[in-house]
């Protein structure tokens, strides 16, 4: 039996080794030409790495490359396409599954999720798309072990199941439109997580968001929805976890206080419900453990993280906020003056929405980064907004410009509503060399 293994970085090394274990001759398939590839493998790279692959019983193909793009040389051999995470669906040793996909929050989410269930007792296994990848989980999990994935719509383009026992999307926008051709295909991916469940599977999902609705819609399980109103109103669903008011419900029992929920911002009291919502079957409706939980979890890294406090000036790092509703989000968590740095490489979505949002706002200034500067400000112009700047280049220079408008009380955020290519590696590379440079601002 052969396997073609497609893209050698962390996730293919994985792939290998997995599928040599079990027997298979292992051909490394990678664009890179000088890639360092172990003794043990056959090699197939540069221009060539796509061709023949029906030679193969089996075509691991690693997340960021599209389906497509592999049967564009190969049409006939869907059948044999596959990836880690399909793989680790079919042979976790665990059915204690959860599943999180969406477009923004599905990080946050899925560490709450399994921050809840460790809290209550559980032992619980992270992974997927943060952290660790799936199929290097394998050999850890026993039976009874909980498994908590965060899960992309590149992961999920092709997957065919079986899909985790608790499902959950989360918020879901326009995203990734330079990887998928439409918006109807991206939806698509993610319901895939949803298509495979059973009947007595739960999916969860957001209320107020039409296509997480949709997505979770494919599910044949209980679905059951949670919601967070924007304005404090009183919640339409009341079916999982809601906000009435200031406190956070199941149902009809009260579970905390949202002033107690160590997450900054209304856009985290979703991803808290969701959670919520997720785990509460599983652990029994433990509200202790769920407090604790929110009381103490202050977010992952590049999600409106403080770096610093200098001169009255708080400073944060929200670099994955890559999306227009992301950095929005990131606006309305904050009730200072703010100096935003927005900007970046193109994604496909419009950014007029964010471009309201930063007119309407108490947004002492913003600066412009990246190939995405004169669209932004032209739009900013657009809506009578003029208080912005363009041109600096590196992240030293983006940063000093943020200091120099800002003043005591106000708020320097880095949420730049569009992705970091260009300037940057990605949005952790970004976020890092802002931490790095407002470190060094004496």
């Amino acid at each position: 039996m052969k396997a073609a293994i497609i893209g050698f970085a962390t996730e293919g090394v994985t792939s290998a080794a997995h599928w040599a274990a079990k027997g298979y001759e292992i051909t490394v398939c990678d664009q890179n030409e000088s890639l360092d590839v172990p003794e043990a493998y056959t090699k197939q790279l540069g221009n060539s790495y796509l061709d023949n692959l029906d030679a193969f019983d089996v075509i691991v193909r690693t997340a960021g490359l599209p389906p497509k793009l592999i049967l564009q040389k190969n049409p006939t051999v869907a059948e044999k396409i596959t990836t880690s995470v399909q793989e680790f669906f079919r042979v976790s040793p665990s059915k204690n599954l959860f599943g999180i996909t969406g477009t923004k929050g599905k990080g946050t989410t899925t560490t709450l999720i399994a921050k809840m269930l460790e809290a209550a007792g559980k032992k619980v296994h992270i992974g997927g798309n943060i952290g660790i990848a799936a199929l290097d989980l394998l050999t850890h999990i026993q039976p009874d072990d909980y498994v908590v994935l965060e899960l992309s719509s590149f992961q999920l383009e092709d997957f065919k199941g079986p899909s985790p026992r608790v499902a959950v999307c989360v918020m879901v926008v326009p995203e990734h439109l330079n990887w998928h051709a439409t918006m109807e295909e991206y939806l698509a991916a993610k319901s895939n997580l949803f298509r495979y469940q059973t009947t007595t599977d739960i999916a969860v999902y957001n209320a107020l968001s039409p296509n997480s609705a949709s997505i979770a819609g494919h599910s044949p399980g209980t679905k059951i929805g949670y919601e967070v109103q924007p304005d404090e109103t009183g919640p339409t669903h009341t079916d999982g976890a809601y906000v009435r008011g200031t406190q956070i419900f199941y149902k009809d029992q009260a579970i905390c206080s949202t002033e107690e929920v160590a997450l900054l911002g209304r856009h985290n009291l979703e991803n808290a419900c969701a959670a919520i919502t997720a785990v509460w079957d599983e652990i029994n409706g433990n509200i202790p453990a769920i407090t604790a939980v929110l009381q103490s979890f202050k977010g992952l890294e590049h999600r409106l993280e403080l770096v610093r406090d200098l001169d009255g000036v708080r400073y944060y790092d929200d670099s994955f906020a890559t999306t227009p509703e992301t950095s929005i989000a990131a606006i309305k968590a904050f009730e200072q003056p703010k100096v935003m740095i927005l900007g970046g490489s193109d994604k496909g979505v419009p950014l007029d929405a964010l471009a309201d949002e930063v007119a309407k706002s108490n947004i002492r200034h913003a600066v412009l980064i990246g190939d995405m500067a004169p669209v932004i400000a032209n739009l900013l112009q657009i809506r009578g907004f003029t208080n912005f700047s363009t041109g600096p280049t590196t992240m030293p220079d983006i940063v000093k410009a943020a200091r120099r408008s800002a003043q005591p009380g106000d708020v320097v955020l880095l949420s730049t509503g569009c992705a970091s290519f260009g300037l940057f590696k990605d949005y952790k590379d970004r976020g890092d060399q802002f931490k790095q440079a407002v470190s060094s601002l004496a």
